[in-house]
């Protein structure tokens, strides 16, 4: 066969393909771990025992098809238009908070009814605002290094979105976001002592809205010892350390859980590690520990790539998606395990939930598209004639 012959053949193009495998194993995962913990109470509630798992695969495609979206744009265009998007972004978390707009479930207004589903502005509040601090500390890197003035404006920004998502209220999603945002500007270089003051003023709000929220108070009493109270208060953690302690390191067999059986509330959605956990026991944590962690590497090496090749842009944006996912998955586990809180967050590409799903896909999309462009760009810079290994 000619060189040209070979030239025609159509070829994978060139892409972080563990990455996607990674993510791809975790979603499947995710798939079958949804559909085991949800046909109870499925059947029980809808007389459909495939009820959430129909919603899931619908979900799923809906991510397939954000993140395809996001993989076609141009990082350039990301860049241009992150002010924009921040905007936007703010728009809809003021539009979920108006009367007759915002979709009420459980004593929270979280999400803005549209046809067959529901838009969550919070979760796409996350994907917006990396961009725009990305963008933000590229521009101004001197002045955010060298001037308070500097950290404090995207701070500004960052508090109105915040206390827009506790008017939900939604204090998990605020404490990623807040602290995504602060790990970015660390990396910048900005000053500690910025975080310092910073940290304080936060403490101090954390506290106040722990003190002054009877329902999060009776949550952080709780978690100090669930077996206090396991059937009201205690319930949700106790339910999930026995899920934990029945599985034990091999698990009791898939499908074969008893907590998901109406005593683990929410085990499809913020609770789904706990099922994990029950029904294939430690090892299949570990494993799912080990997948993030892969990911979360993957999506800082992402990031230092790019960096050394002079793209401070794309090298912020994929340390962002790294932190903010490394933090939503240790937030969701350490409740599950009663390190935490509980708050409700969703564990990324393994929950039922549509708009987490999404959100997480257009995540992945946007760090393979950086991986794409860098190797573009490296290839481009090997002279010609050289081989393959060369460009490797």
């Amino acid at each position: 066969m000619t060189l040209s012959h070979r030239q025609r053949e159509p070829r994978l193009p060139e892409m972080d393909w563990a990455l996607l495998a990674c993510v791809a194993a975790l979603v499947g995962l995710g798939f079958v771990m949804v559909a085991s913990a949800s046909m109870p109470i499925a059947d029980r509630t809808f007389g459909d025992p495939f009820h959430f798992i129909l919603r899931h695969g619908i979900a799923l495609g809906l991510a397939l098809a954000a993140g395809l979206g996001v993989l076609a744009v141009p990082v350039r265009l990301w860049e241009r238009y992150g002010t924009l998007l921040f905007f936007v972004g703010i728009l809809l978390l003021v539009l979920v908070l108006v009367p007759g707009v915002g979709r009420n479930v459980n004593g929270a207004t979280r999400w803005i009814p549209l046809g067959p589903i529901n838009l969550q502005s919070s979760e796409f509040m996350k994907f917006f605002a990396v961009i725009y601090i990305a963008g933000y500390l590229v521009r101004r890197q001197d002045e955010v290094v060298t001037r308070f003035s500097g950290f404090l404006k995207p701070m500004i920004l960052m508090v109105i979105a915040a206390t827009l998502i506790m008017a939900e209220p939604d204090f998990g999603t605020t404490v990623v976001l807040m602290a995504t945002i602060m790990g970015m500007l660390f990396l910048a270089g900005v000053r500690f002592s910025y975080f310092g003051a910073l940290g304080g003023a936060v403490v101090m709000a954390g506290v106040a809205l722990v003190i002054t929220s009877p329902y999060r108070l009776q949550r952080v009493i709780s978690y100090r010892d669930p077996w206090a109270d396991p059937f009201d208060s205690g319930f949700q953690l106790s339910q999930a350390l026995i899920a934990f302690g029945r599985g034990e390191w091999s698990g009791v067999g898939l499908g074969n859980g008893i907590q998901k059986q109406f005593y683990l509330p929410e085990a499809h959605t913020d609770f789904i590690i706990a099922v994990v956990g029950e029904e294939l026991g430690l090892a299949g944590v570990l494993l799912v520990l080990a997948a993030f962690t892969f990911i979360v590497w993957r999506a800082f090496r992402i990031g230092f790539r790019a960096r050394a090749a002079g793209h401070a842009f794309e090298a912020y944006l994929a340390q962002g998606f790294g932190m903010g996912l490394g933090l939503q998955v240790l937030i969701n586990i350490g409740v599950n395990v009663g390190l935490l809180p509980t708050k409700g967050l969703t564990l990324p590409f393994m929950s039922y939930g549509s708009n987490s799903l999404i959100v997480a896909g257009m995540f992945i999309g946007l760090l393979l598209r950086i991986d794409m462009e860098l190797r573009r760009e490296s290839q481009a810079d090997v002279p010609e004639g050289k081989t393959t290994w060369a460009r490797a």
